[in-house]
């Protein structure tokens, strides 16, 4: 009776599975549900009554488990430029939400202009936005007349976005009227570019998807080169940057 009861697998009680979630996430800053439930040795389920138990500790968001948002910022590197510009880029933003109407599907790209642009999208109005970012989907989840489809796959904790194919699966079936797109560089003859290889493939999927394509960038990005190119510049409809529309002659040559 010893050993069988020897060959039993020991319970882990909820307490130490959420310091056990914890401390995953602190290493990791974010996990989906499915991997969550198979280190913890349970039901995916069981870990969803856990977070629902600890909604100060964890939030769930499209089928991952991130941590608290103080954890998040140790991970959350993207650039230097975090900070640098970010009035221009407001500014940026706030004329691009006037091009966007009632009732619209955004595609909303990742980077650290288009987390400005949510405090200035309708209140008042139904809107779907399309993201692959988590900086992106954390300020949408906070606004309840937005329907919010997050973007799975591999998940890039410096970027703090997510690529690969079942991303691209899941652009395949959706229609975007609007894709308000942000770039490392800009150049009359390079081009558009970013500087994140696993960021293409979305952004040139979302802009196939879209009927109008909007371009936000601030003044700096203007004639700077990046390594990974995804669109001539001509692809856009207008580029927008804190100065207003670019002239249209401006951006028809790459």
């Amino acid at each position: 009776m010893g050993g069988l009861l020897g060959l039993r697998k020991v319970k882990v009680k909820k307490p130490e599975r959420l310091a056990m979630l914890a401390a995953q996430l602190k290493a990791e800053g974010v996990l989906h549900l499915k991997q969550a439930a198979e280190r913890l040795g349970v039901s995916e389920m069981t870990v969803r009554r856990d977070l629902a138990a600890a909604p100060d500790t964890f939030h769930y968001l499209g089928g991952y488990i991130l941590a608290p948002q103080t954890e998040r910022d140790g991970l959350y590197r993207l650039d230097k430029e975090n900070d640098e510009h970010a009035e221009a880029k407001d500014a940026a933003c706030r004329r691009v939400a006037a091009l966007i109407a009632p009732g619209d599907t955004i595609f909303l790209d990742c980077g650290t202009t288009t987390p400005h642009l949510i405090a200035y999208l309708p209140t008042e109005v139904p809107l779907t936005v399309v993201c692959y970012s988590l900086n992106i989907a954390n300020r949408l989840a906070q606004r309840p007349n937005i329907r919010m489809i997050l973007l799975g796959g591999l998940f890039h904790p410096a970027a703090q976005t997510f690529s690969g194919d079942e991303a691209i699966h899941a652009m395949e079936h959706l229609r975007i009227n609007h894709a308000i797109l942000s770039a490392g560089g800009v150049h009359d003859q390079q081009g558009v570019t970013c500087s994140n290889f696993n960021e293409v493939p979305i952004k040139q999927i979302a802009m196939q998807r879209a009927l109008r394509k909007t371009l936000v960038i601030d003044s700096s990005k203007l004639r700077t080169v990046r390594p990974a190119f995804f669109a001539k510049i001509s692809q856009f409809d207008e580029i927008v940057t804190e100065n207003g529309l670019l002239p249209r002659a401006s951006h028809q040559g790459a």
